[in-house]
Order: C-alpha cells, then structure tokens, then sequence
C-alpha cells in the first residue's frame, strides 16, 4: 500500500472513529469532545504556518478573534442568519490574513514573531475599544433561536457534535490534500533551507503569504464555529493566551503531521480536566507532565508515531 494509500486510511479511521463515538460517549465526553475538535481545527491553521512551513507566530488569536466576531457581530447587530456569518467570519480571517501576513512578510525570525504579536494585541485592544458593539469583556451571547443553520438546532448537543465533526472532517482533509500537493512540498523546502528554495525559483514570498492566508483563514473558521456552536464570543478569545495554546497543541501533538493538532488538543484538554478534579495545583501538575513530555518525545506524539512506527506520516 502506497503512503498515500495509508494516509487516506489512516485520517478516514480518525474520522469514522470520532462519528462513531457520537453514539457512545457520556453527555459530558461527547460535549468535550465536539470542542477538542473546533479548537483542533483551529490548531490545524495554526499547524499549516508553523508545523509545515516553519513561521512562528505569536498572533493568531487575531485570526480566531476575526472568525468569531466576523459571524457573531452581524447576527447579534443586523440580524444575519447563520448561514451568511459564517462566511463573514471566514472573510474577515481571510482578509486580515491577508493584511497582515503581507505586512508581516517583511521580516524574518524572531521579528516575524513581534510583529504578529504587535498585530494580535492591537485586535484585542479593538475589540476592548469598541465595547459598545464587541461587549468587551463580557461578551456576546447568542441566543438560541440566533444559532439554527438550515433548520438544525446547533445548541442541540447532537447537532453541535455533528457540526464540529463536519468542520474538523472537511479541515483535515483539505490539511492532507495541501501538504501533499506541490504547494505543501515549497512550503516544507521553505522550511527545511528558505535560501535554497529561493535558489531553485520558487517566490517564497507569495508561498509564504499563501501559508498565511491559508492558515489565518483556517483558524477564522474555527473561531466563528466556535462562537456559532457555543453560543458566545468574548474579548478572551483575541488574548495572548490564545495565541499560545494552538503552538503548544502542535508541539505537544507533532508539529509538521497533519494528525498532530488534534492529538495535541485531545491531550492538552482532558490532562487539564483531569488533574484539576484532583488538585487546586493542577496547573503545577501539566507544567511537570508537559515538560516530561517535551524531555522525552520532543518530536510531539504524532513526531514520535512517524519516527517510531511510519516514517511516511504526513
């Protein structure tokens, strides 16, 4: 069986296990499990810049922030259906990528970093700014007869696991078929040595930016299903913090596999909820369990499988 053969059965098991498991899970897991999925999708975006073409960013909250006030601001101000926000948020993220990733291009390391931190913290202060329509910190909350799309109910539990399977589904099949495709192999060259690829013709600029708008438009549609499926969008969401939580999901998952973000995010999610059901220290505890995993599988859990198990994990 070709690798390619065995990457199609491999991500098809991932989602066929995950549908299957909508069946059986407790009320608790299967809630925790639809949002593990969402913020995995937002890991992915997150994976396509870093994991695949080396650009370490400390700003893409930005993007999660414009996805999730791109739909929720129409629906909760001119009354748009969901249908029509989401595809908002997805052209907010897209275009902002676009801005900034144009913008931000014009450095390198740890610049390239500032700058998109620079870039996430002036969204956050806008979103603070215009509180009058944002609600700041408290936030927007859409009421239920605001979240039905084609006449599902997305505050229904069954449709929301549903849902945040679609998204994750359609995600990580497109993360495959990019990686795999002629742009994917520029932006791994990229990675591996710039100069070299910039020798053979390649623009790395405009793949670069490609990377941006692709990974930036990605995580926008993870924060506008975040806010639709959930039912809030609030200032939080454009912080630091989560501009650090899609790069520690990719470290800890496998930065550079496209397996990697969800593993990561699964792992993340429930070390935390379980060791805060022990301890009000629980943050002590994943700091140590972090480390150690970081000491001992630096290469992330899905780097450990292709190192160990298949070398042609992708």
């Amino acid at each position: 069986m070709s690798d390619g053969a065995k990457a199609a059965v491999l991500h098809g098991a991932l989602i066929a296990a995950l549908f299957a498991l909508h069946f059986v899970l407790p009320a608790y897991h299967h809630g925790n499990l639809a949002r593990v999925m969402v913020l995995a999708t937002y890991a992915m975006g997150y994976n396509l810049l870093f994991g695949y073409t080396g650009l370490l960013s400390l700003g893409h909250a930005m993007f999660f922030a414009a996805g999730m006030y791109g739909m929720a601001l129409p629906v909760t101000h001119l009354g748009w259906a969901p249908g029509p926000a989401l595809l908002s948020g997805l052209a907010a993220g897209a275009l902002l990528s676009l801005v900034a990733g144009a913008l931000a291009l014009r450095t390198v390391g740890v610049a390239f970093l500032i700058v998109t931190l620079m870039f996430a913290q002036a969204v956050y202060l806008t979103v603070l700014y215009f509180a009058e329509w944002t609600n700041a910190d408290d936030g927007l909350v859409l009421q239920r007869a605001e979240r039905v799309l084609w006449g599902l109910d997305l505050s229904d539990a069954g449709v929301r696991y549903l849902a945040a399977l679609v998204l994750f589904s359609v995600c990580l099949v497109l993360s495959l078929w990019l990686v795999r495709r002629p742009f994917g192999k520029v932006l791994i060259a990229i990675r591996e040595n710039e100069a070299r690829a910039e020798m053979l013709g390649y623009d790395v600029f405009a793949h670069k930016l490609g990377a941006v708008v692709a990974s930036g438009t990605m995580s926008a549609a993870a924060g506008a299903a975040y806010g639709l499926l959930f039912g809030y969008a609030g200032a939080s969401f454009a912080g630091v913090q989560y501009s650090i939580l899609p790069l520690l999901w990719v470290l800890l998952g496998g930065a550079g596999t496209v397996i990697g973000p969800f593993l990561g995010a699964l792992f993340t999610f429930y070390l935390i909820d379980i060791t805060s059901g022990f301890t009000t220290a629980y943050m002590a505890v994943v700091g140590v369990v972090l480390i150690a995993l970081t000491l001992f599988a630096p290469q992330g859990i899905g780097g450990e499988i292709r190192r160990r198990v298949w070398r042609g994990l992708p």
